[in-house]
């Protein structure tokens, strides 16, 4: 596949969309299967569309031109697109898939492609709502409804078809109110159509060489796109031998089987270094991709499957032992990579095994331990683990502390999501304004931090950002958590109080107008029996009832 001794060149272009679009079509440029599928969020789409007619840059594109063939994709942007012609020079798109998917699928598609309240359909429809009057906001649209659109929502569909755009016009003319200034939406169609047709993108091409050159060439190019990820440049040096699934593709199996379970989304890049620890590979964060893809390459698969398992495992036992409820809460990555290492070697573990694993979770998220953790600090603690699971060694925290109560909500930081972890086991039911239990967990897997509502907004207050002034609560349209728990019945009082975790003398506060008073003194409750909890592990991991709560995210 393509000859290493063969020197790789790079050609920076400048194309109109329009030729890179026609490439497409004609089977000249395609989307290697290894590349990740589409995952734009609609609101995106619109937002290149913007771009685009501001003039604004959208980041260039990557591409591989080869006489090589390599497994690539029959569909792009939910349009067939035609195989390449035989004995012909192709172009491998490394990166820009979510952007040219996006232009493809919606510049391109044909008007009697399919129409339904199913966003897979409705995404590709995008409409440039015109005589918008303030041009700062994005003015493009979905159209959702089964119904025709207004009259002055111009199909982007039609910008690359002089015909459609007549029939648009004509269209319009027959709708449009005799007051609606016509010619004037016209002209601005018309110039939507000409910024778009005449947009330009840079392209940089790399002519010749391996497929492992020109991934190595992308590792080390600051792309503005959607950025290759690890499992994605492996999926690309592996892709002949992984079978008719790249490791991407298996990866992201592995991510749907998860995300089924109730434990929600976990990252590919945790998971491909899970795969890594599994295959023995010790580097698991700064491995050369060509290199590493030499060293795993024969044992991809069965690494694969063995992590599924492992993983599956892993994740078995934050649910049911540490009561971790959701991946997003889990603070450092690097723990469920390790915890996978782990099941692994050691499936079926001894109580006391669960027990110290248990302990070892909480006592690194408590201090921070892998808060900036280098290469070096990752590969000790994957030997560590791997001994331990092998009943080798132990699992060392002696030097462990933890951190203060924190002092902002950000889940962003480790601390407090493993505060979370712990709030949400401590207090499970929350009483809701109407007087019924409200299941906290599924409201956040819901809505996220939305889910954890400001009881105090007062404007210069210095502790409104506290954790302690937050709680997970439905209220009705326009009614304040403030204003709910003010009215709370007497006779539901303290049952409601206790499942928030909110001491009287706080509630008391907040009667008399002492917001800062509540949050204080909540926090102060939350906070002792945080600590409580704490030292059930160990007495020496005492700690500061508040302090600073870093922003620590891998």
């Amino acid at each position: 596949m393509g000859n290493e001794n063969d020197e790789i060149t790079v050609q920076p272009e400048i194309q109109l969309l329009e030729t890179v679009l026609s490439d497409i079509a004609s089977g000249k440029l395609r989307v290697p299967k290894f590349q990740r599928s589409f995952v734009w969020r609609p609101e995106q789409m619109l937002d290149l569309f913007d771009s685009i007619e501001r003039g604004y840059p959208i980041g260039s594109l990557l591409v591989w031109e080869t006489t090589e063939r390599l497994a690539s994709l029959d569909e792009i942007g939910g349009l067939r697109v035609p195989s390449p012609k035989p004995n012909t020079t192709v172009s491998y798109l490394l990166d820009g898939h979510q952007r040219l998917s996006t232009l493809f699928g919606t510049l391109r598609r044909p008007a009697d492609a399919r129409r339904s309240a199913n966003q897979h359909d409705w995404m590709w429809w995008v409409y440039r709502a015109l005589r918008e009057s303030d041009d700062r906001a994005n003015r493009y649209r979905h159209w959702k409804s089964a119904e025709s659109p207004p009259a002055d929502y111009l199909p982007m569909r039609s910008i690359l078809r002089t015909m459609d755009f007549l029939a648009f016009a004509r269209d319009l003319g027959s709708r449009v109110e005799p007051s609606g200034n016509y010619d004037n939406l016209v002209s601005e169609a018309e110039l939507v159509a000409q910024r778009v047709k005449s947009y330009k993108m840079a392209v940089v091409k790399l002519v010749g060489g391996s497929l492992k050159q020109a991934v190595e060439v992308f590792s080390r190019v600051n792309s503005s796109g959607q950025a290759m990820t690890p499992d994605q440049m492996v999926s690309a040096l592996t892709y002949e031998t992984t079978g008719p699934d790249s490791l991407a593709d298996r990866i992201e199996a592995i991510r749907e089987r998860i995300a089924s379970t109730g434990f929600g989304d976990v990252s590919s890049t945790t998971i491909f270094r899970a795969i890594l620890a599994v295959t023995g590979e010790e580097d698991v964060q700064d491995a050369r991709w060509d290199a590493l893809a030499r060293r795993v390459e024969g044992d991809l698969l069965e690494a694969v499957e063995k992590t599924d398992k492992a993983l599956g495992r892993a994740v078995e036992f934050l649910q049911r032992c540490v009561r971790v409820p959701l991946a997003r809460l889990v603070p450092y990555n690097a723990q469920l990579m390790l915890l996978t290492a782990f099941f692994d070697l050691r499936p079926d573990p001894s109580e006391e095994q669960i027990n110290d694993l248990t302990r070892w979770f909480w006592v690194t998220s408590w201090s921070g331990f892998f808060a900036g953790a280098n290469t070096t600090q990752i590969k000790q603690a994957l030997r560590e683990m791997k001994k331990f699971a092998i009943g080798q060694g132990v699992l060392d925290l002696a030097e462990q502390r933890a951190r203060p109560f924190p002092d902002r909500f950000d889940l962003r930081s480790a601390r407090i999501r493993s505060f979370l972890i712990w709030e949400l086991h401590a207090f499970p039911q929350r009483w809701s304004p109407g007087g019924n239990s409200l299941d906290a967990v599924e409201l956040l897997a819901q809505a996220d931090t939305a889910a954890y509502r400001h009881v105090s907004n007062q404007r210069g207050l210095e502790s409104v950002s506290s954790p302690a002034n937050r709680i997970v609560m439905r209220t009705g349209p326009g009614v304040s958590v403030k204003r709910a728990l003010l009215e709370i019945p007497d006779e539901h009082l303290r049952e409601a109080l206790a499942s928030h975790g909110i001491p009287q003398e706080a509630y008391d506060c907040l009667r008399r107008g002492d917001d800062s008073g509540f949050i204080d003194l909540r926090a102060d409750e939350l906070a002792r029996r945080e600590q409580k909890f704490i030292a059930s592990y160990s007495d020496r991991y005492s700690i500061e009832l508040v302090g600073v709560a870093d922003i620590d995210t891998e």
